[in-house]
């Protein structure tokens, strides 16, 4: 016997074993709170040091056991992303939970033995086989429930991980990819509220009432969230109309960047500089999306007046055309390159514009490869590109002398 205070008396042994005998549960916890406070009552100061000492053994213990288990496991998995992925894995965690539990309750009936009580025969009396009895069935609910909403995850994520893989269009591919952990949030969070109404209905409260209050409660909850149920319905309706998805280039507001996650409620945008932008989607009323379907790769350049305009722009062409046979730049191009004109005259020159059709995302790439090329032939063609400077225009009667002076003010 691991105990050294004395055991329940037989009054405390029948009060523990005929707990669905009293009228209430209420009841019930007043005579065992009563039995178990009169035995403690009775332990002299000796029994008290040695059961508070064999406690602190046992927990010890218990620590130990738990602590060389989590080391053991640890030892035995390894490193490596396949080990990660089962040490971050559900099943995994859940196997853990169930190991410290059965522990912990092997630590709890030795400290209830130890102190003088008797559990086995608890539990072998009505009260024992009751609380058995609920204890099984919420169980079996836990873990059905438990195993639908792993399952309803898993297919989730297989069918549509499946169907983004087998889509010929990268963007109906990100579209999936975006819809994936939304559906599985919602369905996981649908099973759980279904798994909650039950087990409290399987423990003996009446869901009823509680049905009716959570609708009242509900009521009042749409009418302070308007702004919460906005973003939700707002962001389902920009994924299932393929306005934007994960992987896009958008602008929103004065905020532009690539579209990094979308959850229930919020749209994230990473900036170039690597600045992350969080917006509701009710916040993002007007999106710019840069990347939807195809890009455009805007050229434009400024040359002097004094060049000649249609050498320019057959040599904008030239290199146009010089990207769409590149083997590197080619198949991001979609079309070859329109060269519109004159934009626009200027105080230092003439604008050229022109644009190159490609694909989403390439048009960054491919504007940095026009601008580099086009200088070497804006070079080789005598194509001034302007820049800043000053012009001095001296009147005719200034004389050598002051117009000497005057340029000599200038460059000092």
């Amino acid at each position: 016997m691991l105990t050294a205070s004395k055991s329940l008396p037989s009054t405390a042994a029948g009060h523990l074993s005929r707990l669905p005998g009293s009228a209430t549960a209420g009841d019930d916890l007043i005579n065992v709170t009563t039995t178990a406070m009169h035995h403690f009552l009775v332990l002299t100061p000796a029994e008290i040091g040695v059961n508070l000492a064999l406690t602190a053994g046992i927990i010890a213990a218990t620590g130990g056991v738990v602590f060389a288990f989590q080391r053991l496991v640890q030892r035995r998995v390894g490193g490596g992303d396949v080990a990660a992925q089962l040490r971050s894995s559900r099943a995994v965690r859940w196997a853990g939970l169930c190991v410290r539990s059965g522990l912990a309750l092997t630590a709890l009936y030795l400290v209830l033995a130890v102190w003088g009580f008797d559990p086995l025969g608890w539990w072998a009396g009505a009260g024992g086989r009751a609380v058995l009895r609920v204890t099984i069935r919420v169980l079996i609910l836990g873990l059905i429930f438990l195993g639908a909403s792993e399952l309803a995850g898993f297919l989730i994520r297989r069918t549509l991980g499946n169907l983004a893989s087998s889509a010929r269009d990268p963007r109906r591919a990100a579209q999936l990819r975006t819809l994936s952990p939304l559906l599985r949030g919602m369905v996981q969070a649908v099973i759980l509220i279904m798994a909650g109404m039950m087990l409290l209905s399987e423990l003996g409260l009446q869901i009823g009432p509680l049905i009716a209050g959570a609708g009242v409660a509900g009521i009042a909850i749409g009418f302070g969230a308007q702004s919460v149920v906005k973003d939700i319905l707002t962001g389902f309706f920009l994924i299932v109309e393929d306005i934007v998805s994960v992987g896009d280039t958008v602008r929103i507001a004065s905020c532009s960047g690539e579209v990094e996650t979308m959850t229930l409620r919020t749209i994230r945008l990473r900036d170039f500089d690597g600045t992350l932008h969080i917006f509701p989607y009710g916040e993002a009323q007007v999106i710019h999306n840069m990347t939807k379907t195809f890009s455009y790769a805007v050229i434009d350049l400024q040359i002097s007046y004094g060049s000649d305009v249609d050498v320019a722009m057959a040599a904008m062409a030239q290199v146009g055309d010089s990207l769409v046979n590149d083997p590197v730049y080619g198949p991001k191009i979609l079309a070859r390159m329109d060269v519109l004109g004159v934009e626009n005259l200027k105080e230092n020159g003439l604008q050229l514009r022109g644009r190159i059709k490609t694909r989403t995302g390439a048009d960054a790439g491919v504007t940095r490869e026009f601008n580099r090329r086009i200088k070497t032939v804006f070079d080789e063609k005598g194509i001034v590109i302007p820049y800043p400077h000053m012009r001095l225009i001296l009147p005719d009667t200034l004389t050598q002398e002051a117009e000497d002076l005057a340029v000599a003010a200038i460059r000092g």
